[in-house]
């Protein structure tokens, strides 16, 4: 039996509110988008790769960086809103050929690279009754430990009923609380059969996948970003090498 098919989507819309062009915004060098591009292509386990982009000039960066983009996303599925199983299907309908598996590789995920890829595809293939894999991590913030305020804001109940409880988790110590894995945006696979059967990008079942180090850090905003670039000048964390010259644009 013939291994799975598997192509990798690397989503970059144009609109980034908290972090302006954050796709195309130059990290130690090279735009985030690159570190995402290489990140797949490194891992070997692709046989195409596809950025997803509203902008004809961040699909201009991409190709540059080798990536592949046939065509562009419409805007109404680039907004700040739109779900990625709207520009999934839309995508995969075009698609000239089908493949068996896809993954989301984002480029706001810099310190991931291509052994991540390569750990997820292998769980999930090892794992046939997922429909998918997410990365998550630990919470530092237990949901035990949070409350909702009533409408005249005077008082305050948890946010999980914890009435039942011997001892209410907001009220023990953090290494009593059951384990509460966060999801994280560096790794998403899923069988592509998923995004058709259910209309989502996940499907039913998810299988786990638990980041290491500074896989998970995601840039979200200007503090982000900024930690981002003190990590990578101090040598704690490490970007994708990157075996092209910046991107230049044409003039």
């Amino acid at each position: 039996m013939s291994a799975p098919t598997a192509v990798a989507f690397v989503p970059a819309r144009s609109g980034s509110e908290r972090v302006p062009q954050k796709n195309v915004r130059p990290l130690a060098g090279h735009p985030l988008l690159a570190y995402a591009i290489e990140t797949a292509l490194q891992s070997g386990v692709f046989v195409r790769l596809l950025v997803s982009t509203d902008s004809e000039a961040i699909a201009d960066v991409a190709r540059w960086y080798g990536a592949d983009v046939p065509f562009l996303r419409p805007a109404e599925y680039a907004t700040s809103t739109s779900p990625d199983s709207e520009w999934l299907r839309f995508t995969i309908e075009r698609l000239e050929e089908p493949y068996d598996v896809f993954a989301i590789v984002r480029a706001t995920n810099p310190f991931r690279g291509p052994d991540t890829v390569r750990r997820g595809l292998e769980q999930l293939l090892a794992t046939p009754e997922a429909d998918s894999l997410r990365a998550v991590e630990l919470v530092k913030q237990h949901p035990g430990k949070m409350w909702l305020l009533a409408e005249d804001r005077r008082t305050m109940s948890p946010l999980l009923d914890q009435s039942e409880l011997e001892v209410a988790w907001h009220a023990g110590q953090f290494p009593a609380l059951p384990p509460v894995y966060v999801q994280n945006s560096a790794l998403e696979i899923a069988w592509t059969r998923v995004v058709s059967e259910t209309g989502t990008r996940e499907g039913r079942v998810v299988a786990p996948f638990f980041t290491e180090g500074y896989e998970g850090f995601n840039v979200d905003d200007e503090e982000d970003w900024e930690r981002a670039e003190r990590l990578v000048a101090a040598g704690a964390a490490a970007l994708p090498a990157v075996g092209r010259p910046p991107y230049a644009p044409a003039s």
